[in-house]
């Protein structure tokens, strides 16, 4: 395979205050929106396109349509009913008049519009009080010497940047294009790839769309599905898959602690249990003893819905390594999940004789001494906490498994941390075992996790009832208080999730402050609680705890009860302004009820209308309760940013690529990958340089 030339390389580093007209102030607005070499210009895309190259007889204009139209002005009309507003009526020789309507104007734009000027306007008529009429289009005012040319490509709008205007930004970005390398030193995929997949070269790509051709085509452009695009796509895909790879085999040069007893706690721990392993949870658990028998460090995600057994998974695991003399790490992202997690391991563990330590922030004084004492020096075997783990205070005696549950709610610097403590002596490292109830489509976790084996835990333990879930508008609010009334005098509890906790004049939705107060008022005969975010810690866990007990009927909450939360006596869950909610995030929800042998039931409380999305997002929640195919509906419904959490996970949001519209491209993404790491490394290097940076290094944290 040819390696090309670095003089792409250092063109791209060239930084953008170079430009003319770029001085620090308009640089730090650009570096504000991370565009700080001329390769962040080339790779700064439009967002659409519009097209100048042609004019439209104003008689044949239609609603809907943007356009570009010339004429001489007719009249103009300057009034202040409610507001400033410029009405400008302009016609063209096809006899037919159109108004130009402005809010925001200033004087000298009222003199330009002079009886007689011939102006040319770009922008989407709509029906006004007299005919068609365009609000805010862009406009020139033409000279009288002759006709002006018009444009000879489609014009690209670019993402607006604020304090750089349009006009500026396009000159900017064709500056950088005038100096973007020759073919051959961009060039970093094989012929042969780009041939079979009749793709563009880079440099031919990043011009078409900059500066598209008259004859290309628009909605392909604007849909994503241009070759242009997908050419982009793919190489920014390989990055992220290659900069992956990497970190994965950078970890397997570290050596990992071999956890290959004889499993007897393990064992012991199965038997001791009230319930039976589903086959998917003896399944995961043996391709975790697979990978704790090497002496290689583990890196497996185990992806499971609400309620579907994954820190038995964890505990099982956790076993081997107390077996063999060694310490487990459990770091749960809110205390709320990590005392869930606690209140089950003692369960479990104590009365097999292993010590189980809680380490979280508010764990203080002699109590927080005692417990660092016990981890330095190996007491404590099973170690739960919050990020409090992490602290540099904390000393392991020797970490051999690092179990962290939803771990994309924990922050980079966090999760290396805790690798960090990895096992006492010749540079080992702790095995790491990461859980998610957010089960993640297959496209996301080939791209996004190719740095870990993934295994999914497909199947619910029996017993668990399915839970009815229904849509109801929100004036039918006091059908539910009768309902609540119902199922709590029956000896069931009842959550009402709100998603505000003050009342907002901009978002339409019940705060949680109001709802507790009104509901409170509605049924004095039951006990009622309010949790959310901005209570202090004590609080929070008192009202949790006393609803966990049986002694609180109702909790009103924001989302703060999302995740850890388990009382199997609730069998109703209100969730109101639910089309504000991701799919993702009702699902983790609803699976607080269904947790007991009682039929449950969800209720989706919206406020009408519902947008497309809205509706679809209501509409998948009440046909379907597995997480994986309502996880693939988010995906295509919300793009990946938020199912990954992108910003935590260190991966750079992609700029071009998206993962439901490129997913075809992946087989070929996995395939040049394996081929460019055996054949051409360091064009692989070169690749995730150009694309993710210094990212990288975080990818496979």
């Amino acid at each position: 395979m040819s390696q090309a030339g670095s003089g792409h390389d250092e063109a791209a580093r060239i930084p953008i205050a170079s430009l003319k007209g770029v001085g620090p102030r308009v640089a730090e607005k650009l570096a504000a929106r991370g565009l700080l070499t001329l390769q962040d210009l080339w790779l700064h895309l439009p967002r659409q396109y519009e097209d100048r190259t042609r004019l439209t007889p104003i008689a044949e204009l239609r609603a809907g349509e943007t356009v570009q139209v010339e004429g001489r002005v007719e009249a103009v009309e300057r009034g202040f009913r409610y507001r400033p507003m410029l009405r400008v009526a302009i016609a063209d020789d096809s006899q037919a008049t159109l108004v130009l309507r402005f809010f925001h104007f200033r004087s000298q734009q009222v003199n330009q519009f002079r009886v007689g000027a011939r102006v040319r306007c770009y922008g989407t008529p709509r029906p006004g009080q007299h005919g068609l009429e365009i609000v805010h289009p862009s406009y020139r005012v033409l000279d009288e010497e002759g006709g002006e040319d018009l444009g000879e490509a489609l014009d690209p709008v670019y993402p607006a940047i604020e304090g750089i205007g349009p006009v500026s930004l396009r000159r900017l970005v064709a500056q950088a294009l005038d100096r973007l390398p020759d073919e051959a030193s961009l060039e970093l995929l094989p012929a042969d790839v780009l041939d079979a997949l009749r793709l563009p070269s880079l440099r031919e790509a990043v011009l078409t769309l900059h500066r598209p051709p008259l004859d290309a085509d628009v909605s392909a452009l604007l849909t994503g599905q241009h070759p242009a695009q997908r050419r982009l796509a793919l190489e920014e895909l390989l990055a992220h898959q290659l900069s992956l790879r990497r970190q994965r085999i950078a970890l397997q040069r570290h050596r990992a602690p071999v956890l290959a007893g004889d499993g007897v706690l393990a064992r012991r721990l199965e038997q001791s249990l009230p319930f039976r392993l589903t086959a998917a949870q003896r399944r995961v658990f043996e391709q975790v003893c697979a990978d704790l028998a090497k002496p290689l460090p583990m890196l497996r995600l185990v992806q499971g819905d609400v309620g579907s057994g994954k820190t038995v998974v964890a505990a099982l695991a956790a076993m081997l390594a107390v077996e063999q003399g060694r310490q487990v790490a459990l770091a749960a992202p809110t205390e709320l999940l990590a005392e869930q997690h606690l209140r089950n391991l003692h369960a479990w563990l104590q009365p097999l004789g292993v010590q189980v330590t809680w380490l979280a922030g508010k764990v203080t004084g002699k109590a927080r001494a005692k417990a660092l004492e016990d981890v330095a020096s190996g007491v404590a075997q099973v170690v739960v906490g919050t990020h409090a783990l992490m602290q540099e205070a904390v000393v392991f005696h020797d970490l051999a498994l690092a179990i962290v549950d939803e771990q994309h709610r924990f922050g980079v610097q966090q999760r290396l941390a805790l690798r960090d403590k990895g096992a006492a002596g010749g540079g080992a490292v702790p095995h790491q075992l990461v859980m998610t109830a957010t089960p993640i489509p297959r496209t996301l976790a080939m791209t996004a996790y190719a740095d870990l084996d993934v295994s999914a835990i497909d199947e619910l333990p029996p017993g668990r009832t399915p839970v009815q879930t229904v849509a109801l508008a929100a004036e039918r609010r006091p059908e539910l208080v009768e309902r609540i009334r119902a199922a709590c005098s029956e000896g069931r509890q009842a959550y009402w999730v709100c998603t505000l906790i003050d009342e907002s004049d901009e978002v339409v939705a019940q705060a949680a402050q109001t709802t507790f107060e009104q509901l409170d008022a509605a049924m004095p005969e039951l006990r009622i609680a309010l949790v959310h975010g901005r209570m202090k810690a004590a609080a929070k866990q008192a009202a949790m705890q006393a609803f966990t007990r049986g002694e609180i009927d109702l909790l009103v909450a924001t989302t703060v009860i999302e995740v850890g939360v388990d009382v199997p006596n609730a069998s109703l869950m209100i969730i109101e302004n639910a089309e504000r909610l991701g799919l993702a995030q009702l699902h983790q929800l609803r699976g607080r009820v269904g947790r007991g042998a009682a039929a449950s039931t969800c209720v989706l409380l919206y406020q009408p209308p519902l947008s497309q999305m809205a509706r679809q997002r209501l509409d998948t929640l009440r046909q379907t309760s597995d997480g994986f195919v309502i996880a693939e509906k988010d995906l295509e419904l919300r793009g990946p940013g938020e199912l990954l959490g992108t910003r935590q996970t260190g991966l750079a949001d992609f700029r071009i690529a998206d993962l439901g519209r490129d997913a075809g491209l992946l087989p070929q993404v996995h395939a040049l990958a394996d081929r460019l790491l055996a054949e051409a490394p360091q064009q692989a290097d070169r690749i995730v340089a150009r694309w993710v940076g210094g990212a990288a290094r975080y990818a496979g944290a």
